[in-house]
């Protein structure tokens, strides 16, 4: 049996893919501590009573969310295992055309609520929206795969609309932005 404590991070240190240890303050774990915590909220959204089709996508992409993490873990970019990829955010883009069609046209600036589900979403949207300034702020030091950002922006796209989409079929209207 494997131990899931192994002492080796109790001085401030852990270890990225290749055996390399770095600090966990270095914006390489932020950033890929905040993909975790987006993939942890999406876990709540799927804590609740979703519509199947809602279901099956976020479960892939809590998996995919595995993906960014392992690159963003992974600083040698000649390694092509475990990679985002173009693939990955076309398929992002895609869910979003295929979700809008039941969507009205946005006229006005959407508070995030609403239902519990779409509640639950928009807080999944808001980590993720952290997560690419994480990613961006690492990319700034060190080099990163690109489509990391790239896919984490469409990600929180997709989750504004699951968040409506949420919303519409439960019958509840999206709540507007008074000033």
């Amino acid at each position: 049996m494997v131990k899931i404590y192994t002492r080796t991070g109790d001085d401030g240190t852990t270890g990225l893919i290749g055996g390399k240890r770095v600090k966990k303050s270095s914006p390489r774990i932020i950033a890929y501590g905040a993909v975790d915590e987006t993939n942890s909220a999406i876990g709540v959204v799927l804590a609740a009573e979703i519509d199947p089709d809602l279901r099956d996508l976020l479960t892939r992409i809590q998996n995919d969310l595995f993906v960014v993490g392992s690159d963003l873990a992974n600083p040698d970019l000649e390694n092509t295992r475990g990679r985002v990829t173009e693939e990955m955010t076309k398929y992002l883009e895609s869910q979003i055309d295929r979700l809008e069609v039941e969507l009205d046209p946005i006229t006005y600036f959407i508070l995030p609520g609403g239902s519990e589900i779409a509640s639950r979403v928009h807080l999944a949207r808001a980590t993720c929206r952290r997560a690419e300034a994480n990613i961006i702020e690492a990319s700034e030091k060190e080099k990163i795969n690109n489509l990391c950002q790239v896919y984490i922006n469409r990600l929180s796209d997709l989750l504004f609309v699951i968040a409506r989409t949420a919303n519409r079929r439960m019958k509840v209207k999206d709540v507007a932005w008074k000033k």
